[in-house]
Parts: C-alpha cells; structure tokens; sequence
C-alpha cells in the first residue's frame, strides 16, 4: 500500500464518527466508564482495565462495521466482545499486553533511568517541579523501543482472533507480519495522529493560555476535544483493518 494510505486511514475515522457523531461517542463514553468501574475493583483495579481493553475494543470495531452496514450503533454493542465465543482468547491477549508493558516499563528503569518507573508506580500525582523531563523523556523513548515489537503484534490481533477465529500465537503472529510489512504506511498514520491528538492540542492550549490566562478553565474546555479526537482516532482503526485482511464476514461473526 502506498504511505499516504496512512492519511486516508486517519480521514475514514473522521468519516465514520461523522455519519453518528452522538452514538460514538456515547460509546467512548461507556467504555471509559467501564474501565473506571474495573479499576476500582479491589485486589484486580490495577490489572483489569488491561485485560479488558482487548475485549472493549472490539466494540468500537464492530460498531464501525455496523456503521458500515447502515445500522445504528447502541451500547450492546460495546460488548461485542463478550457476546462472541472468542472473549476468553481476548482477555488472554489483554495478559500477554500487560506482561510486555511491564517489561517494557522494568527495562527503562534497568537502562539507568528510573524517572519513569517513579512516576508510574507513585500512589500520588507527580510533582512537575521535582520531575526531571530529561530523564523523563528518556525512559519513555526506551520504553517506547522495547514495546514496539509488541505493539506491531496486539495491532491487529484482537480483530484477527475476534474474526478470524485465530489462536493468539496465530493472531500475533500475522499481526506484526503485516505491520512490518506496511510499516510506511503506519509511519505517516502515527504521524498524523502525533500532529492532531498531540501536538495541535498541546499548542492551542498554549496558544489561549497566553492569550486568556486561565489554564484550568481551559483545560476542562480541551477535554470534550481530545474525547472527539480520541473516539474518532478509534474509529480508524477499523479501516486500517479492513484495508489489510478485507471486511469481515457477517456471518461468520456468532
């Protein structure tokens, strides 16, 4: 595929949110909500969003394809994954998810840098004063090396075991196959992600806080636009997917 198909990816999630703006992101919504539930849960609050997120995100997949099919989304379809036969292979691809972030996270401390690993392991909010942003930014480049590998094979592997009934060896296997094989492709879609989730935000807020002084007011006015962008960036990893193994058949989906 060309790497400006990275782009299109990118205009198709705008497309599928904008055809039920409302629905998606009542959607985002209730998946953020049922991850706040998990976290709370005494003794499994701290693992469980990570298990679940495999099983959730095949919600936001299965409602583009309904999208696709000229249905209305609803929250059931949240739970899609849940619904179907393959749930208990999702929540051990959420397993095998956690194990790499921690080892990601365990070898950015074992490199010589333990910002990072202080900063996510503290009970309480960092201080940004006493936060050395060097070191900071280091460790996450480290843990951002470590994980890649990783995150080429959990690409695709959720909707590869959802619907094409895969193992997980399987579904990994063929997910960071085709990541490698696209990476051009993935590489203008994080940019493009990077520039409108990350750094536009980022320098429009600086831009009215300089102009409004007011950081907190505008803060909470830039948190409805990072849940749109956020649902919306959601929304095209559907047709990433599609692009790649074809549209799932609907009736092999039960």
């Amino acid at each position: 595929m060309p790497a400006l198909t990275g782009w299109s990816w990118v205009k198709r999630g705008f497309a599928y949110f904008k055809q039920q703006p409302a629905e998606m992101l009542s959607l985002f919504f209730a998946y953020m909500f049922c991850l706040l539930l998990a976290g709370i849960i005494p003794l499994l609050g701290a693992v469980l969003p990570f298990l679940l997120m495999p099983v959730f995100s095949m919600g936001f997949m299965q409602a583009c394809q309904d999208i696709d099919l000229k249905k209305k989304v609803t929250l059931p379809v949240l739970f899609s994954g849940f619904r179907a036969k393959r749930w208990p292979a999702l929540i051990n691809l959420g397993v095998l998810f956690l194990l790499a972030m921690t080892v990601a996270v365990a070898a950015s401390k074992l490199v010589g840098n333990a910002e990072l690993f202080t900063v996510l392991t503290s009970t309480e909010p960092p201080d940004p004063k006493t936060v050395d942003a060097g070191n900071l930014m280091q460790g996450m480049l480290v843990m951002g090396l470590v994980f890649m590998p990783a995150l080429m094979a959990f690409w695709y592997a959720g909707p590869l075991i959802f619907w094409q009934k895969m193992s997980v060896a399987k579904a990994l296997f063929f997910s960071f196959l085709s990541v490698k094989r696209a990476w051009r492709v993935f590489l203008v879609y994080c940019l493009c992600w990077m520039l409108l989730a990350g750094l536009l935000p980022a320098l429009i807020l600086e831009v009215l806080v300089a102009i409004a002084g007011q950081e907190a007011m505008l803060l909470l006015f830039m948190l409805p636009v990072l849940s749109v962008l956020t649902t919306i960036r959601y929304c095209s990893f559907y047709p990433s997917y599609t692009d790649v193994f074809g549209v799932p058949d609907v009736e092999t989906q039960a």
